[in-house]
């Protein structure tokens, strides 16, 4: 199994998990960064590589201050006449330092960098696997950029922390503390003069944490709303272009854009101020090292050589402490993304029994509505109000009526897009409630007015339908959808790419690849959402010949607006401001005068309409 399938497989096992209970049992790094068991295993990994490093750089540090201390030492006449054999073992000395660092730098990188980026890719997946699985009223309330933002910036951000800030945080604590202990037992009193403002700058980070908390946030609500505007901008890119619209219109999105630039600035001064602050007040340790370096040699309480190699070795203990002070407010931004990310996978997905519940299977596959309340927003207008259908096995029932009655919510309501807010919902005495949202799926196939493609090739696109079908099985659905004879004539056949959202083909076309999906998957209940609607005469005569292959001997319900395409139905359903008001075949319907009756008649009335001077 490839590392993005293990990842893939992780990610829905811990995607249908509760967070809070998987979170209770780790460890406390583990927990506040949302690490899977091998990324945490994995960071330790990195932070002792990266502890490692440091320590060889001491190697040619080490070296070097030994150089030094031979050549003082002749120079001064304290250890008599240069040793060029000593000279030519610190050289040496120096190549094999040299090529411990390659070795450990090596190392580093394969477990800090590697390691975050498969972390990172895990992630993703998991995030993406928890959304999949969410209600659709979640997406009703949050941005479509906002959940892109979740799984693409946020993470990438987590990805930065993860390869070039804990692992180095972690590995500088710890060579500082080693490097403290030798200098204070070289000499205590000019390794406190090191260390004494190292608690003032770390005070200075920590007492304006709030602060840039409180900035980091906000700049990440304008990059939300930036975001949004231009998301809005692109997609309605086609409207802008033919209306010609310039100015105000464009005012939303130049003051997003600003207003993100503004805060961006504002949040990277805040904490450059507090930063350059904290660094100030540390290298200060310099100058009071120097000062009591020199009151020292005065009273005669140290030698020159000791002192220079202990003011050489100070200049290398701050790197380290430096950066330490740089990265400290890279991780209280990361806290406040973390925190939008454990938001998100806080929300409880749609659960239920699946392939192995003892009842087995859906029955006879009749769908019931019992009573049914439904909105898309609480509290708001009801959709669906006290609806009661049967919708028999085996055969079409076609939903019918003006705009907004409620037809395509109740085939969403079906395949469990949403919950009902009151009564049931069943297919074959199953509540679908109580069902798995994806056992339920393998039960049904979609074909929709507006069809979704992705860029990929023509072969994948329909092999959506049943990812484990075969070339020859894609092909036959895909001629049995009417899709041969324009698959043919691309430039590739069926390897060709469709561009975004199949951008190269038309409506029609594109329409038959939903219904080939369909086919392919051959599922028993097929739901038909405006399947040809909007399409030219050649079109809907190749669709609805395709649908006819799709719809033999399944439960079928179709939503249509055309009342004549449903006319053979044996039983239509008609719907009004969320109520079913009639129910019936064609010529029972207009045997009522009802509402079907008066929306037939206006239709046949419409066909006669043409354009006139």
């Amino acid at each position: 199994m490839s590392d993005t399938s293990s990842a893939a497989t992780t990610g829905t096992r811990e995607a249908n998990s509760s967070p809070a209970d998987t979170a209770a049992k780790q460890p406390w790094l583990q927990r506040v960064l949302m690490l899977s068991d091998k990324g945490y295993r994995d960071l330790r990994s990195a932070i002792l590589a990266c502890t490692l490093t440091n320590f060889s750089l001491m190697l040619p540090f080490a070296i070097t201050i030994l150089v030094i201390a031979e050549v003082v030492g002749a120079l001064t006449g304290a250890q008599g006449q240069m040793d060029a054999t000593r000279l030519w073992l610190l050289f040496g000395g120096g190549v094999l330092g040299a090529v411990v660092v390659f070795f450990a730098n090596r190392n580093d990188y394969r477990k800090t960098y590697v390691a975050s980026y498969l972390e990172t890719e895990h992630t993703r997946v998991t995030v993406a696997e928890r959304i999949r699985r969410l209600p659709m009223s979640v997406f009703n309330s949050r941005d479509l950029t906002d959940l892109t933002t979740s799984i693409m910036g946020d993470v990438a951000t987590t990805e930065h922390v993860l390869s070039h800030i804990i692992p180095q945080l972690a590995a500088n604590a710890v060579s500082i503390t080693v490097i403290s202990a030798l200098l204070a037992v070289f000499d205590w009193r000019l390794a406190l003069s090191v260390y004494c403002t190292v608690p003032l700058a770390f005070a200075i980070i920590v007492v304006s944490r709030r602060l840039q908390t409180s900035l980091g946030k906000r700049q990440i609500r304008a990059k939300m709303k930036a975001a949004e505007q231009v998301q809005e901008y692109i997609d309605g890119i086609k409207v802008i272009k033919a209306c010609n619209l310039t100015g105000a219109r464009f005012k939303v999105l130049d003051d997003a854009l600003l207003t993100m630039k503004r805060l961006a600035i504002r949040f990277e001064l805040g904490v450059g101020v507090f930063i350059t602050g904290a660094q100030a007040v540390l290298q200060a340790g310099v100058g009071l090292t120097v000062f009591v370096g020199a009151f020292l040699i005065i009273n005669g309480h140290i030698d020159f050589i000791p002192l220079m190699m202990f003011l050489v070795m100070v200049t290398r203990i701050y790197g380290p402490i430096l950066t330490e002070l740089t990265l400290l407010p890279e991780l209280l931004y990361n806290a406040i993304v973390v925190g939008r990310t454990r938001t998100l996978m806080a929300i409880p997905v749609m659960e239920g029994a699946g392939e192995d519940a003892d009842t087995g299977g859906l029955g006879d596959l009749t769908i019931r509505f019992e009573h049914v309340d439904f909105s898309y927003n609480e509290g708001g207008e009801k959709a669906v109000c006290d609806l009661t259908l049967t919708i028999p096995p085996g055969q079409i029932t076609a939903l019918v009526g003006p705009s907004g009655s409620g037809k395509s919510t109740l085939s969403r309501l079906i395949a469990r897009f949403w919950d009902v807010d009151a009564g049931r919902v069943s297919i074959g005495g199953r509540d679908v409630s109580a069902l798995d949202p994806e056992y339920l799926m393998s039960f049904m196939s979609f074909v929709f007015q507006d069809v979704v493609l992705f860029n990929d090739t023509v072969m994948n696109n329909i092999r959506i339908g049943r990812m484990d079908a075969t070339e020859d099985e894609v092909v036959a659905a895909a001629r049995a959808a009417c899709c041969d004879e324009f698959v043919t004539r691309l430039p590739e056949g069926y390897d060709t790419l469709l561009g975004e959202n199949g951008a190269t083909l038309s409506g029609g076309e594109r329409q038959r690849i939903s219904i080939a999906r369909a086919l392919l998957k051959d599922a028993p209940i097929v739901l038909l959402d405006e399947a040809t609607a909007s399409l030219d005469p050649e079109n809907e005569m190749l669709i609805q010949q395709a649908v006819a292959r799709l719809v033999a001997g399944k439960t079928v319900v179709v939503i249509a607006h055309r009342l004549r395409t449903v006319k053979d139905c044996k039983k239509i359903a008609v719907l009004e401001r969320g109520r079913l008001v009639e129910e019936g075949t064609h010529d029972e319907l207009m045997a009522n005068a009802a509402l079907y009756h008066r929306l037939y008649s206006i239709q046949q009335a419409t066909q006669s309409w043409t354009v006139r001077r």
